[in-house]
């Protein structure tokens, strides 16, 4: 080095901001500065390669690709070297001396108020591509020494990371990079081999050059034919090790790629012991590229429903991982699906503006939506036996998609499968086969939640769609009745609930007159009932659903659910009061012993016994608690005394 070549340089504001941000903020996450240095070298290997595809000197000398990451415990230095494209004396300067380009105050701002959450500010890192500045969180002095393809020319850099840099001739033999690291004390632990390997198989194992170490082992002496000589006294040996697999089977075509390679890259991404049921590979081409490798599990895990289950996609860029949790490539309705996505399109400079990032991001999104759809929907349709088992693990998942997705409810409705009032033991239909199978006089899709199969199939609100022989879907999943707020109607049929406000069928004028006629005569006394019962009911009224049962209790159209309201008083939220009608059967001999009563004496004990026994047995038949069953057991007790007495 000599006074005359030796130049000092300040750094510009916005790298002084960046600095101090850099090593405050990401303090955590340290092992990020190798996968940064490890990222800016295979650019610069892709670069040289690129340019040297027409022209040809600046191939010279190159030898194979490759990254060699090199340690010296007495020196204290990790080095990160490459025989990429280079840089001169200027472009060291330039690059590593200012990052004034539009972006940077966005990102210095977006860097500010992810500090303290680490996993957010190792993204902007990544996304914004200045990742070389992280070697300062490691480091109290970085020495760059390049040479660029084509001159003969080497230059250096250096800087403690303090608001200066300098720059000086140097020498190197061939172009490419030196980066030097002289770690900080607390920061030796990153000469160990171990570290490293595990550093480079996290965030760089599918980098396409080979990222290689010297690695020193003691070894016996072999003989002529290459057999150990046990006897033999043991000597250092050091070979040049490829720490880097250079598998990223999402890059290869279909016909690459075998089973056996698909199953372990699914076992090694999920850290699942099974095998995967399908996998979605494919490229996307057009206004935005990517790869994408893409699995549905087997099996449900059983975070599936914690609210911070990690999602599984893996995101790449160039195959450098980025991050294993990247929630804005799948929404929540589709968080089983693991696997990755590896995009060169996505902007990792600042260049850009965060806003840019996102909309590369959602246009990914959206084609993956659709691709995993599309799977779907082609499943469905041609082995539907092995959709049912898919559905049965992560059917209730997917109609959360008929809330949150409104662009995609025609497509994630078609994939529904329900059981219904006329499927056997382990037969599902979709709403487009429950038409198909409809009553040519039925009008509207009838559906009922409840949350246990046979206390839905013995329910009396079911006894009038029975005896029509109208089929009814049964909605057994908690999530049913909070999505099913968004599916109002399917292929123009709207979908009605069995056991919410009036029901018509294909009753006649007559029947309904009929009805009319029985409540006027009874009129007092469902009056009565409903002033026994003014605590628990809205009112008291007979019913067209019921043929068998006494009674039974209907909400209000747009009212909440037993099972619902229950549900959100269990998580502590007071709800409103919302009293169910009483519906009573108007040819059901309970009725004329109840008016035979009343018009003898209403205000005869046995009387408010009927009526207590009526509402707590409608509460029964829908799966609901009674308020007092010491209470019911005794009326209904007495009752049978009275019964066989008479």
């Amino acid at each position: 080095m000599t006074k005359e070549s030796l130049q000092t340089f300040e750094f510009k504001a916005e790298v002084k901001q960046l600095l101090d941000l850099v090593v405050h903020s990401l303090y955590s996450h340290k092992d990020i500065f190798l996968r940064e240095l490890i990222s800016n070298a295979t650019d610069a290997i892709d670069k040289r390669r690129f340019e040297s595809l027409t022209k040809t000197d600046l191939a010279k000398d190159a030898g194979d690709w490759k990254i060699k990451i090199s340690t010296n415990e007495k020196e204290e230095t990790l080095t990160i070297s490459d025989n990429g494209i280079g840089m001169t004396k200027e472009n060291l300067i330039d690059q590593l001396g200012t990052i004034a380009k539009s972006g940077t105050k966005n990102f210095i701002e977006q860097l500010k108020e992810s500090k303290g959450q680490d996993q957010k500010a190792i993204s902007l890192i990544g996304q914004f591509g200045v990742g070389f500045y992280a070697s300062f969180m490691v480091a109290d002095k970085v020495t760059v020494i390049s040479k660029f393809a084509g001159t003969d020319k080497a230059s250096k850099w250096i800087s403690t990371g303090e608001g200066s840099f300098e720059v000086t001739d140097a020498e190197r033999a061939q172009a490419g990079t030196d980066v030097v690291l002289h770690l900080t004390k607390e920061n030796l632990g990153y000469l160990k081999e171990w570290e490293i390997k595990t550093i480079v198989k996290k965030y760089s194992d599918f980098v396409e050059h080979p990222i290689v170490m010297d690695i020193e082992r003691e070894e016996k002496p072999r003989d002529t034919d290459g057999k150990i000589i046990e006897d033999g006294k043991a000597e250092k040996v050091v070979s040049e090790e490829t720490l880097n697999s250079m598998k990223a089977i999402w890059t290869k075509t279909k016909k690459e790629v075998t089973d056996e390679e698909y199953t372990n890259f699914y076992k090694h991404i999920s850290k699942d012991y099974t095998d995967p049921f399908r996998n979605i590979h494919y490229s996307a081409e057009g206004t935005i590229e990517f790869n994408a490798l893409l699995y549905i599990p087997k099996k449900a895990p059983m975070d599936l429903f914690y609210p911070d289950s990690i999602k599984g996609i893996h995101l790449y860029v160039k195959r450098v991982f980025i991050m294993d949790d990247c929630k804005k490539l799948v929404p929540e309705y589709l968080r089983f699906i693991k696997g990755v996505v590896d995009s060169s399109d996505l902007p990792l400079n600042v260049s850009r503006e965060i806003l840019q990032q996102d909309m590369h991001l959602d246009r990914i999104k959206k084609n993956i939506i659709s691709k995993i759809l599309s799977t779907l929907k082609s499943l469905q349709k041609n082995e539907f036996s092995e959709y049912v088992e898919f559905y049965k693990e992560f059917g209730a998942v997917l109609k959360e998609g008929l809330h949150y997705d409104y662009d995609n409810k025609e497509k994630i409705s078609d994939l529904c499968l329900f059981k219904t009032t006329k499927t056997i033991e382990g037969e599902y239909k979709s709403l487009a086969q429950y038409i198909e199978d409809m009553q040519k006089d039925q009008k509207e899709i009838y559906y009922f939640i409840n949350p246990d199969k046979d206390t839905a199939l013995n329910s009396p609100h079911l006894e009038i769609f029975r005896n029509k022989g109208y089929e009814v879907i049964l909605m057994l999943d908690p999530v049913d009745e909070w999505v099913i707020g968004a599916l109002s109607e399917y292929k123009g049929k709207k979908l009605k609930a069995v056991d919410k406000g009036d029901i018509k069928l294909d009753s006649n004028k007559k029947d309904e007159e009929t009805l009319k006629k029985k409540q006027e005569e009874h009129k007092n006394l469902l009056e009565f009932i409903k002033k026994q019962l003014e605590h628990n009911i809205k009112e008291a009224r007979f019913s067209s659903r019921l043929t068998d049962s006494p009674s039974c209790l209907v909400a209000d159209e747009d009212a909440m659910s037993a099972q619902m309201a229950q549900m959100f008083k269990s998580m502590g939220q007071a709800m409103p009061l919302q009293q169910k009608s009483l519906e009573i059967n108007p040819n059901h001999p309970i009725t004329d012993i109840m008016q035979k009563l009343f018009e003898k004496d209403p205000a005869a004990p046995e009387l408010k016994d009927y009526i207590t026994l009526l509402y707590d047995q409608a509460l029964l038949s829908e799966g609901s608690k009674i308020a007092d069953p010491l209470s019911f057991v005794k009326i209904v007790s007495k009752l049978m005394v009275k019964a066989a007495g008479n």
